[in-house]
């Protein structure tokens, strides 16, 4: 049995948590080990193949502190993977230039192992203003046994390496296995817009329109699901504003969900709704992938990116726009556009191309 190392974002977000849950489920018979907080051992117990070193405990803790006296930042998980047969970073935006990008990087480099294979999975580039970013970047990638970004423009940026591949994102090839129902209710997916530096002081405005859309779908006769993936970007935050800007007429048709590592919940959520608003990036691939009249809110490039290489011809806003939004955008109508991603569910499994010929 192949023994596998994970790297991955493990902060109880719902889209890197579905890629862990495709990983898993796609190699039932390969040990997987991945370095995370000990809450993780309780919603990862269903994957017999998967097993939580944590990182939270008092003895890592005190390992990792002193080993960064030595410049050792990512010493336990090295430990760790020098005892696997190959190692993988799964994620989403996880190579974005960050103001300690210099220090990643090296953690990066440090993470490779001599003569051990090294994946990078349903990863996009950027975004970035250094080229020097760009250009360290490029030179780690040389080392890596296979990248598969998942949008053009990162392909493009990379194109020159024999070792880089592009496919849809992961998520499209979720086994999607949810009841869909109409349950006369919309999901909104919520964030909190300065957890990212660049939407700095847009919360308020951002605030006052999931109100307004909330208010309009209310009147028009539907419930309406404020959700949160990710506590600790802000997500539930957020929700917390909004609903407090809520008029109290309207209390009992506003419920939250809050995503806590139940992927089953939440996804039971979203199949059972009417339409979709997805400010969130995996809210938007969801609501396609179980049919839903979805409206993205998009915040970065990546959504642009996305709906180009899917040929998105419904209608969205991005952050620049909000105050042009208006009822008509978003309304439910029978006429209210549903994208064909067949393209993107049977290409996504090509992420996992190279990953196969090892493993299987």
């Amino acid at each position: 049995m192949k023994k596998v190392m994970v790297h991955a974002v493990t902060k109880l977000n719902l889209g890197d948590d579905l890629f862990l849950k495709i990983l898993f489920e796609r190699y039932p018979n390969t040990n997987f080990i991945i370095s995370a907080h000990n809450m993780y051992k309780k919603y990862y117990a269903i994957y017999d193949n998967t097993s939580v070193h944590s990182s939270s405990n008092i003895v890592s803790r005190g390992i990792n502190f002193f080993m960064r006296k030595f410049g050792q930042h990512v010493f336990i998980q090295k430990s760790i993977a020098k005892k696997c047969d190959i190692s993988i970073h799964i994620g989403g935006s996880i190579f974005q230039q960050k103001v300690n990008w210099k220090s990643q990087l090296k953690n990066r480099k440090s993470l490779l192992i001599e003569n051990q294979p090294f994946y990078i999975l349903g990863a996009n580039f950027g975004s970035y203003t250094e080229s020097k970013f760009y250009e360290g970047y490029f030179n780690l990638f040389k080392k890596y046994a296979d990248i598969c970004f998942r949008d053009d423009y990162s392909y493009n940026l990379f194109s020159k390496l024999s070792n880089v591949r592009k496919a849809a994102d992961i998520v499209f090839s979720l086994n999607y296995d949810a009841p869909l129902t109409d349950d006369k209710k919309v999901v909104i997916s919520v964030i909190k817009p300065s957890f990212r530096p660049y939407l700095m002081n847009r919360d308020h405005e951002y605030y006052e329109k999931i109100k307004e859309i909330s208010i309009n779908y209310i009147k028009d006769g539907f419930d309406v699901v404020l959700m949160s993936f990710c506590k600790a970007e802000g997500d539930e935050e957020a929700i917390k504003e909004i609903a407090n800007m809520i008029p109290e007429r309207y209390e009992e048709s506003i419920k939250v969900h809050k995503y806590y590592g139940d992927i089953n919940s939440a996804l039971k959520e979203i199949s059972s709704a009417s339409a979709v608003i997805a400010t969130r990036f995996h809210a938007m691939i969801l609501g396609w992938l179980y049919e839903k009249p979805t409206f993205p809110i998009a915040y970065n490039d990546k959504m642009f990116n996305v709906m180009e290489d899917v040929g998105y011809e419904g209608k969205y806003i991005g952050f620049d726009n909000l105050d042009r939004l208006t009822f008509e955008d978003y309304r439910i109508r029978n006429d209210m556009y549903i994208t064909n991603i067949s393209k993107q569910v049977k290409n996504s499994e090509e992420h996992f191309n190279v990953l196969d010929k090892f493993i299987k």
